[in-house]
């Protein structure tokens, strides 16, 4: 990659999206960032110019965007919810699409999701796929990234089985806990999404964790490692999400969503036939953070709502 390049990176003062821009930054490329969330609090405030999202103004939009070279995407919403939904980020979405190619953008590096598909049961893996397709078929060049589950300081999964470990006396499992997980750490996936930006052939390339775990394995080696080893008690789906509603009136959160169990129930957030891309090891990095991970909720509805606090 040249230096000296121009980038635009959605939600750097995020999580994946402030890996990412760090990464650039290092490079000694300038960066941008698009965010609904102009003044939280991150280690890259006065680093990188912010500009709004402006879904809403195609002509502003596509203007913020104009001398980009490479846009990293890694906007999405986890879950509909009276203040947004996955309708709108799909739509949202697209007209980014459209401002990229009407900017003028040279690549476009796309943050998706692993197994998505048009013909999923799952809103959020649809809405994944009808936007690789769209970007497929925009005339940008392109890279879609198919993350598995993210984890790092700022995740929020693997964090809160940590929390819920130390919080119950017992770990209620959504069913036997048999199916599969495969995360991958956000530094690896910047690392890949960098790659990516550099390179000019398009694709479709699914970012795993070089370890896979069956779900109750990895709740088990989480539970050993904090030092709260706890029963895993297998709960029908439905009972299992009628607790996580209860809990997540108590802490002010959806803890988890009937389709997030399901997806994780099918597999979906495991890639047995892909690459080991991810180099860094889960069971490795829970270790060296054992003693503080857990420790608090990681609450996804703060995160949208408090447009200041920092991840």
């Amino acid at each position: 990659m040249e230096t000296n390049q121009k980038h635009a990176v959605t939600g750097a003062f995020g999580f994946s999206g402030r890996y990412i821009s760090e990464r650039l930054l290092s490079k000694g490329h300038e960066v941008i960032t698009l965010t609904n969330s102009p003044n939280r609090k991150s280690p890259l405030q006065g680093k990188i110019k912010a500009y709004p999202f402006n879904f809403d103004n195609l002509a502003a939009l596509t203007q913020s965007l104009e001398g980009v070279d490479v846009v990293y995407n890694t906007y999405w919403v986890r879950f509909n919810h009276k203040r947004f939904n996955h309708a709108d980020a799909v739509e949202n979405t697209l007209t980014l699409f459209k401002a990229a190619k009407d900017a003028g953008v040279k690549r476009f590096v796309h943050v998706s999701i692993s197994n998505a598909s048009l013909n999923s049961p799952f809103e959020y893996f649809q809405g994944k796929a009808k936007l690789e397709q769209a970007l497929e078929n925009s005339g940008l060049s392109y890279a879609v990234l198919q993350p598995t589950v993210l984890f790092g300081d700022e995740d929020i999964l693997i964090n809160n089985i940590a929390w819920t470990l130390r919080k119950l006396p017992v770990f209620p499992c959504f069913g036997d806990g048999s199916y599969y997980i495969q995360p991958i750490h956000v530094d690896d996936l910047a690392d890949i999404a960098v790659e990516q930006g550099e390179s000019r052939t398009n694709g479709v390339f699914p970012a795993v964790g070089p370890e896979d775990f069956k779900y109750k394995d990895l709740v088990k080696m989480i539970g050993d490692e904090i030092g709260c080893k706890r029963a895993i008690v297998p709960f029908p789906p439905s009972l299992a999400y009628a607790l996580s509603v209860a809990i997540g009136k108590i802490i002010g959160d959806v803890f988890i969503t009937k389709d997030e169990i399901r997806s994780l129930m099918d597999n979906l957030l495991h890639i047995p036939t892909a690459e080991r891309t991810g180099s860094i090891f889960l069971s490795k990095w829970v270790k060296e953070n054992s003693a503080r991970l857990g420790k608090h909720y990681s609450n996804e509805l703060t995160r949208r709502i408090d447009k200041l606090k920092a991840y």
